[in-house]
């Protein structure tokens, strides 16, 4: 960005501060194109984008570190197809709706028919629950885990057996094999697990989705899947390749920083994605398909946010063992850290600096879920940190 200082960045784009705080991490789709016509390298521009987003969260108020979020927003090329999506918007059948299932299915390795697309992943485990939980059955689930497929399992009068985390915060898989009887519809996994951010064991997990998708259809959520950098690491979708009754939802919220547009996935067998069809409360909206189109597309935008995010997630875990503080092995996009005290004490505090954290999940009343802000955010952020946990 040597070419271009920063006043002359932000007239040319139309990001000054105030355009910046409504549009966080936004670039104009005139601006994309000049950018990548030339004389700005992609590279330069998320680097720009970096600095940018950071001063405008600032300038935005409390630094949301509570949801999980891309800080970063969407992609510039997400943007730009947002952008250039105006026609599509007053259809009720735009081809968008096709096509993104096409690059995602390409994404993930899958046929089309394997895959559904909807209103984010959480119209996923609502759909779930409407298809498996309606008539009185059960549902299996790691707990504390995400709460919505448990929260609609309940509306819907099924029975819901929440099987406590083992002493490690990874799911208990052997009292949740002994959970399952001949009434149970449905077992859910959270892997890596909301809120405790750690990944599970990939065999002894594979061995149990396994076994026991022949038994009852397993909810496998991979919505961190792409924060995850263990070596070897594999989703769950090649099970769905063999046949199993698996389901694997995903999601364009986390990394793709589309929380707000409500785009999620939903793989499966065909004959179950056709079940799960008949239960679709609504579609999800075409800003949000071509913006999520887009990102799949850019690996770029992508390698950069989980680079970033790697870099605040370490900064932050580093921080917590030299101050002697538990915390599990994240490999997503928050920490999960045993503070010693209340959380809402930690909430009071941090706030008071500029910083919003996460609830309490309970029963781990103490352990506190810090979501991965820019590296310069985590920096402010672990420099307060000896203060608080004092």
């Amino acid at each position: 960005m040597s070419a271009l200082s920063r006043r002359e960045w932000l007239r040319n784009t139309g990001l000054g501060i105030g355009a910046s705080v409504a549009l966080p991490g936004l670039l104009p789709a005139a601006e994309m194109a000049r950018v990548l016509g030339g004389g700005v390298s992609y590279a330069d521009m998320l680097a720009q984008l970096e600095r940018d987003v950071t001063t405008a969260r600032r300038a935005a108020g409390p630094i949301r570190l509570s949801f999980n979020e891309n800080p970063f927003g969407m992609s510039p090329k997400a943007k730009d197809a947002l952008m250039n999506s105006w026609g599509q918007h007053t259809w009720y059948m735009p081809p968008i709706r096709e096509e993104i299932r096409r690059t995602f299915a390409q994404h993930v390795g899958v046929p089309v028919d394997h895959v559904l697309v909807t209103q984010g992943s959480s119209e996923v485990l609502g759909i779930l629950a409407l298809a498996y939980g309606m008539e009185g059955g059960e549902i299996v689930a790691p707990w504390p885990t995400f709460e919505d497929l448990p929260r609609w399992g309940e509306t819907l009068r099924a029975k819901v057996h929440r099987v406590p985390l083992d002493h490690n915060l990874d799911h208990d898989l052997y009292t949740m094999d002994a959970k399952i009887g001949g009434s149970t519809k449905l077992v859910f996994v959270c892997n890596p697990n909301n809120p405790t951010s750690n990944l599970a064991d990939d065999r002894a997990l594979r061995d149990f989705v396994t076994t026991v998708s022949k038994r009852t259809p397993v909810i496998v959520d991979e919505a961190y899947f792409d924060f995850v950098d263990v070596p070897g690491h594999k989703s769950m979708v090649d099970l769905v390749l063999k046949g199993e009754s698996i389901i694997v939802s995903r999601t364009a919220s986390k990394i793709h920083g589309l929380a707000g547009l409500r785009c999620g996935f939903a793989v499966a067998r065909p004959d179950i994605i056709a079940k799960l069809s008949q239960y679709v409360t609504g579609d999800p909206n075409v800003f949000g398909l071509h913006a999520a189109n887009a990102s799949l597309q850019d690996i770029e935008y992508q390698t950069f946010v989980k680079q970033k995010n790697a870099e605040g997630r370490t900064m932050l875990l580093d921080t917590l063992k030299k101050l002697g503080k538990k915390a599990a092995p994240s490999q997503t996009n928050f920490v999960f850290f045993q503070s010693g005290k209340p959380v809402e004490q930690l909430q009071k505090h941090f706030l008071a600096k500029g910083f919003q954290i996460g609830r309490a999940f309970p029963p781990y009343l103490d352990w506190c879920r810090v979501s991965i802000g820019t590296p310069e955010e985590m920096r402010q952020f672990v420099a307060e940190l000896p203060a608080a946990l004092a």
